[in-house]
């Protein structure tokens, strides 16, 4: 059985982590509303700024 070596060999995937962050504040806005997130509530919280087009 082969084990990785401990520390100093870590590679960071800066867009992996971004991800997980927003699944984060995806989870907890979640948590804490009453209802379902509407979709605007979701833009919200990813700081989506373009406005869906309703037609």
């Amino acid at each position: 059985m082969h084990v990785a070596p401990v520390g100093g060999t870590a590679v960071q995937d800066h867009v992996a982590l971004a991800e997980i962050e927003l699944c984060g504040d995806l989870i907890i806005a979640a948590s804490a509303a009453e209802d379902r997130l509407s979709l605007e509530s979701i833009d919200e919280v990813l700081k989506v700024a373009e406005t869906r087009d309703r037609t």
